[in-house]
């Protein structure tokens, strides 16, 4: 069990404290309606297991939890600032996002900004409030064709939702490795300064598509058009992720070979 433990210098992990579900409501009351700073306090204090627990995916790289503890409890902070009650959300379910997200970007030493508007943020609020909900009675994640109907807001609408919790990801990354080749993040990046300027391009594309088999065809557009990840196609239909993937780099490579 210790090789799981997070040891932080100075802090006795073992005993933080955690706050139950009334003590964390009570103090968001005083926070927010009479700015009680003691309060917010409490709050930070209360849930810095949290913090620790998004730790655990970084134990067993050479990286200094010490460090990465202190950047952790600044996202902490900035979800227990920004929590909304009126939204009857688990604090856990919206700040494990930021605390992880904090981390990454001092990790890539990025300190850019994106503001992200009200109505966006409304949204992805709704959306995890509407996961968790889903979750606590299926045991499992719901669709985004679900969550489009519960919400009544598009699936495009709803990516762009989520996609403001998430971190940039270099154009490096590697998002696809069949054992030999690497597909990295900038493979699928198109130039746009010679495409638009060939029309010839749209057309060979259009007809290449028309000539996929269905399913290449359809994981294309619910990957590029309408935003799903591999997993949500996994789901929609019952395969493995790994199986989107070998479906979406043939379909890639078929239509490449249909435009040559």
């Amino acid at each position: 069990m210790a090789k799981y433990k997070v040891e932080i210098t100075g802090v006795n992990t073992q005993s933080l404290k955690v706050l139950s579900s009334k003590e964390q409501y009570d103090l968001f009351l005083k926070y927010k309606n009479e700015n009680d700073l003691k309060a917010k306090e409490a709050l930070i204090e209360g849930n810095l297991k949290l913090v620790l627990s998004v730790l655990k995916r970084y134990h067993s790289q050479n990286i200094n939890l010490d460090d990465l503890f202190q950047i952790g409890v600044i996202g902490l902070i900035k979800a227990i600032e920004n929590f909304d009650l009126a939204y009857n959300l688990k604090l856990s379910t919206y700040a494990i996002p930021l605390i992880n997200g904090e981390i990454r970007r001092y990790l890539r030493d990025n300190s850019s900004s994106v503001r992200i508007s009200r109505t966006i943020r409304d949204l992805a609020y709704a959306i995890l409030k509407f996961k968790d909900l889903y979750y606590q009675e299926h045991l499992k994640e719901p669709t985004s064709m679900e969550i489009s109907k519960a919400l009544d807001v598009s699936e495009f609408q709803i990516s762009q939702a989520m996609d403001c919790l998430k971190e940039p990801v270099s154009i490096f990354e590697p998002i696809y490795s069949d054992g030999k080749d690497t597909l990295y993040l900038l493979d699928q990046i198109a130039d746009e300064r010679n495409i638009k300027d060939d029309k010839d391009v749209y057309l060979s594309l259009k007809k290449s598509l028309l000539k996929l088999k269905k399913r290449e065809k359809e994981i294309l557009l619910e990957r590029y058009i309408v935003g799903k990840t591999q997993m949500e196609l996994a789901a929609m239909y019952n395969i493995s992720q790994a199986q989107v993937s070998r479906i979406e780099k043939s379909a890639i490579n078929n239509m490449r070979r249909l435009m040559k």
